[in-house]
């Protein structure tokens, strides 16, 4: 009978190189991983953004979207009415907002404008940054 099995040499051999493989891949998953979260993120708070701006437009009301940023989460929320629309939370996901250009509020009125055009700059844990840009006709655009 002819034998099928492996050597435990070959499985040694098989799992060394397996190691080395994940030794030199394993830094460079960390880094990609790094990117992708700050680009999820900046992404999410760019819909957050143009979300509060369809909202204000929808139900002619203003909307303001709050950055607390010690507490890593953003509020929409309706002000004629006084209610909170949703949060988006951030926390966890590696990244820090620096302090918007226009302050920690942006507004949108039913017109879809925003009284101050805004920059939010999203910076990640390797110090790479993203923008979110409001304009003043309430445009958001992510650079």
């Amino acid at each position: 009978m002819a034998q099928q099995g492996k050597t435990l040499l070959e499985m040694i051999v098989v799992l060394t190189v397996l190691g080395i493989v994940a030794a030199l891949a394993g830094p460079n998953l960390i880094h990609l991983h790094a990117r992708v979260q700050l680009q999820t993120v900046t992404t999410e708070i760019a819909s957050e953004l143009r979300l509060a701006r369809q909202l204000a437009a929808t139900h002619r009301d203003r909307v303001a979207v709050t950055f607390m940023r010690e507490r890593e989460m953003l509020e929409i929320r309706f002000l004629q009415r006084a209610t909170v629309h949703h949060l988006y939370h951030y926390r966890g996901k590696g990244v820090t907002i620096d302090e918007p250009t226009g302050g920690d509020q942006v507004m949108f009125y039913p017109s879809g404008r925003t009284a101050s055009a805004t920059t939010v700059r999203v910076r990640g844990h390797e110090g790479r940054t993203k923008e979110v840009t409001v304009a003043f006709n309430g445009r958001v655009n992510i650079r």
